[in-house]
């Protein structure tokens, strides 16, 4: 199969394009061939070795869309020729290819009305807002919360999911970005480059941040009392408020197929709408890990794998 790996860590100079075996289905897993795979954030990261110690080769990625073409004992819930979209195994990376071994339990069927490219790119941008903004911050209707970055991919899925729990949501942006982020539901939207958020914002009832460094630790100074921020470009661990009347919180993103379901049926509804999508092949994982790591761009970065 072809695949993008690295064989050490280091920057784009280390990414590579060829051959490698093809993967076969253990007991409990499936092979699905991939059509789409996702970029995200920290792919770029584990190519430059900030996530403990892989063995090499590594193929890149985590999200995906496919038809599974192998099945493996002990799965009786999918079948060959079944299109589905998941993310791999938490600590796990390999969507970057043409075949993925992954644990069928985690697997979810694609609605036919979702293209295989939305499908990988709604994946875990899907997951890891329904995890901070559901079961984590546990928003209610009528809450307001902030939301860093919202035209990122993760960020775009929580205001209209905020939107749809009945929130009022501000968010902030680039100017070239505040059009799409009202479009997508944001009741107040500021330009980060010309307006302190700290300055305009206050009283919030939750912060979802997905931009980290200082933006992160100042997000605690909108909060009301009793507030909570959930974080997660911050590291593994939440920042530590210097406030004692707040709560902050690292969401854990699990991999499950009822979560995937819950993205599908919110797609489905309307509720949800795949985000801004920049195409590329997979022999040009060089180019998109770079766009991906200078983060100025909207939506999602997707391979189109066949």
């Amino acid at each position: 199969m072809k695949a993008v790996y690295i064989e050490q860590f280091g920057g784009p100079e280390v990414v590579k394009y060829g051959d490698l075996p093809d993967p076969t289905a253990a007991p409990g897993q499936v092979v699905v061939d991939a059509l789409a795979a996702s970029v995200n954030g920290a792919d770029w990261k584990v190519r430059a070795g900030h996530y403990g110690k892989p063995a090499f080769p590594l193929v890149l990625g985590r999200d995906f869309s496919g038809v599974v073409s192998a099945v493996g004992d002990g799965v009786a819930d999918l079948r060959i020729g079944d299109e589905v979209f998941g993310v791999l195994e938490a600590g796990r990376e390999g969507a970057y290819a043409e075949k993925i071994a992954i644990g069928a339990a985690i697997v979810a069927k694609k609605p036919s009305g979702l293209s295989y490219v939305d499908a990988a790119a709604l994946a875990l941008t899907g997951l890891t807002a329904l995890c901070s903004v559901e079961d984590s911050l546990k928003l209610k209707s009528g809450e307001t919360i902030l939301v860093q970055g919202g035209a990122g991919g993760v960020a775009s899925f929580a205001i209209q999911l905020a939107k749809h729990l009945g929130a009022r949501v501000i968010t902030t942006g680039s100017a070239a970005n505040l059009p799409y982020l009202r479009d997508i539901g944001a009741d107040q939207v500021i330009d980060y480059n010309t307006t302190d958020f700290a300055k305009v914002v206050s009283n919030c009832d939750a912060v979802f941040d997905t931009v980290g460094g200082d933006v992160a630790t100042r997000s605690f100074e909108v909060l009301k009392p009793g507030g909570r921020a959930a974080f997660i470009a911050s590291g593994a661990k939440a920042p530590t408020p210097e406030r004692s009347d707040v709560t902050a919180l690292r969401p854990a993103v699990g991999r499950d197929r009822p979560h995937l379901d819950r993205v599908a049926a919110l797609y489905q509804k309307g509720v949800i709408r795949s985000p801004e999508v920049t195409l590329y092949k997979l022999s040009e994982a060089v180019e998109a890990l770079r766009v991906s790591e200078a983060r100025h761009f909207r939506g999602k970065l997707v391979f189109k794998v066949r």
